[in-house]
């Protein structure tokens, strides 16, 4: 289970997106089109018209603000608030030992295919598919409240419907994690890349909400420790 202070490397990619940048510019496609944002290519400027991605970002950050507020941050009542809004909860022994076996962590697991989708749906009780929904799959016991709000503002973002959740968008983001050479961005299309910087904004807003929320609660004389020294989901 990876800790606090490894999801903090989400920043560093918007060190890494000057590759990105660098692709779009040598692409000859002249538009492409994801849920909420349209981006068109000319020869002087490429021009985002996102308006409704940033509305969809600033009611994410508002409403899980208030959430937590309500809840106070309890892992449990956050939970809770998942299991209403029909999103599954599994705890089961060993589960970041298990999830570790398909590159996953224990937390928010978005939709899944083939291999990895049934060795969840087995682990979690389903039966057999092939094709499993987003999920929590977490250890029993006491869960750290920061490594909580990270996966549950990331899962409020999904369900609000904001883009770079999709099935092979989070593929492509594993695999950009593990190796952002320039041989590896250029395999990548025009698609893969704009979806690829949308997953990557998700995961760097519920990085930044939780560090914020860290120094209202905390301190920022206290933020850099909590990083630190804090493990994973479990205290």
């Amino acid at each position: 289970m990876t800790d606090i202070f490894k999801q903090i490397k989400y920043f560093f990619l918007s060190l890494q997106e000057k590759n990105l940048q660098q692709k779009l510019k040598n692409t000859t496609k002249r538009s492409f089109t994801n849920k909420t944002t349209k981006t068109i290519f000319g020869t002087a400027a490429n021009v985002t018209l996102n308006t409704e991605t940033k509305r969809l970002i600033e009611l994410v950050n508002s409403n899980v603000s208030a959430i937590v507020k309500k809840t106070n941050c309890n892992p449990d009542e956050l939970l809770a608030y998942v299991k209403a809004a029909n999103t599954p909860v599994y705890r089961i022994k060993n589960a970041d030992k298990l999830l570790n076996l398909i590159q996953e962590e224990e937390g928010i697991i978005f939709e899944q295919e083939g291999l990895t989708a049934l060795f969840l749906s087995l682990i979690t009780g389903q039966g057999i598919k092939f094709k499993t929904k987003p999920m929590f799959v977490l250890r029993n016991g006491n869960i750290e409240p920061y490594y909580m709000l990270h996966h549950f503002y990331r899962w409020y973002a999904q369900k609000s419907n904001l883009p770079g959740f999709d099935f092979k968008t989070q593929q492509k983001f594993k695999q950009f994690l593990i190796d952002n050479s320039d041989e590896a961005v250029k395999k990548f299309t025009m698609e893969d890349i704009l979806s690829l910087q949308e997953a990557i904004a998700r995961d760097q807003e519920a990085t930044q909400f939780v560090l914020n929320y860290t120094k209202e609660k905390e301190g920022s004389k206290n933020v850099i420790n909590k990083i630190k020294n804090d493990g994973g989901a479990e205290i």
